[in-house]
């Protein structure tokens, strides 16, 4: 049975999908920094445009925005930075009084449940002190074994991390020539449509990119504001650590909340510490599910917490720890494309037949 020529251009676009997916899964290594560096020039392109609007040219603006990002980016490592130089030296003091008051609170509770225990934490006081110790020389040395036994590795993000800015400066100083080519690319009969999904694309996705920064920067000055309320000596870092690593769901909120218990248990040494980051954690958590995200977002772009699991596990497993950033753009494209798959299937005679 002869086949169509509709049904040919069908399946030559099926297996250039294929294609293209393969060769995702295959070389996912080397195509993450060209994909960061994507998502870098995406987001900074609307910064360069308005620059060059002011008659900046277009390579001191896209200079001036990488450096802006690097800054940012160093800061926010300078906050994680302060809170575990101010932390492990306390943890390193405090952790045998807090073993030693855990054993006399097991102890206690155990004689008035009528149990006779004994409980001895010494050894495990001593192996977490041990753990936290702050020696500059046995740090150096673990830091060169590691190294040489993973010299590839290392080289490969000192690669990436000069590499992705290039790429970004690149793609920047060429946007609106590189989009334009890409559109003449599309074929004639569907250009129409297939722009209108491109621009929905963008809409959705830059939507999505400035509400998550505004949704990162209020919760920062919450939790920063929260957690001084309740007399923490490190809540500006930690405060804005927190707020800021929400962009990546459940991990970012978890070290975050793990960070303030244990500044809290450091300074309060008491169940104080506890109540205080739960009010504090759980009021942020209610904000931003139940105000920040439908308000700033948008109930649209809104994707299913099992969906950002699969899609964290995913792109972490092709891209490692970038794809885990990249997951939630991604997922909200992949809305986009769901929407208009499923209209498609609607109107289609699998559907209708």
């Amino acid at each position: 049975m002869p086949i169509s020529q509709r049904n040919q251009i069908r399946l030559v676009w099926l297996a250039l999908l294929a294609a293209a997916l393969a060769m995702a899964w295959l070389l996912g290594a080397v195509l993450m920094p060209f994909v960061l560096a994507l998502t870098v020039a995406y987001a900074l392109h609307p910064v360069v445009e308005r620059m060059a609007g002011w008659r900046i040219p277009r390579l001191l603006g896209a200079t001036v925005a990488l450096v802006l990002l690097a800054a940012a980016l160093l800061a926010l490592g300078s906050l994680i930075v302060s809170v575990l130089g101010s932390t492990l030296p306390q943890l390193r003091q405090q952790v045998p009084v807090l073993v030693g008051n855990l054993s006399t609170w097991l102890q206690s509770t155990a004689a008035r449940m009528g149990l006779q225990a004994h409980f001895d934490l010494a050894t495990v006081g001593q192996l977490l002190t041990r753990s936290v110790s702050g020696d500059p020389q046995r740090w150096a040395t673990q830091l060169l074994s590691s190294a040489r036994s993973g010299g590839s590795t290392l080289l490969t993000v000192l690669g990436n991390a000069v590499l992705i800015p290039v790429l970004s400066l690149y793609l920047l100083l060429d946007w609106r020539d590189i989009m334009h080519r890409a559109f003449t690319l599309l074929p004639l009969a569907q250009r129409d449509k297939l722009g209108a999904l491109f621009a929905e694309c963008d809409s959705v996705l830059a939507r999505y990119l400035r509400g998550q920064l505004t949704v990162m920067l209020l919760l920062a000055a919450f939790y920063t504001v929260g957690l001084r309320l309740a007399g923490f000596q490190l809540a500006v870092p930690i405060g804005v650590f927190t707020g800021l690593a929400v962009i990546v769901p459940f991990l970012g909120f978890g070290i975050g909340l793990l960070l303030a218990l244990l500044a809290g248990a450091l300074q309060f040494q008491s169940l104080y510490a506890l109540v205080a980051v739960a009010v504090v954690y759980g009021a942020g958590q209610v904000l931003e599910s139940s105000y920040l995200t439908p308000k700033l977002l948008g109930r649209s772009i809104g994707l299913h917490p099992l969906l950002v699991i699969f899609l964290l596990l995913a792109f972490g497993d092709l891209f490692g720890f970038v794809g885990v950033l990249l997951a939630l753009p991604a997922g909200a494209l992949l809305l986009v494309f769901a929407r208009h798959l499923l209209q498609w299937y609607r109107n289609s005679p699998l559907y209708l037949q």
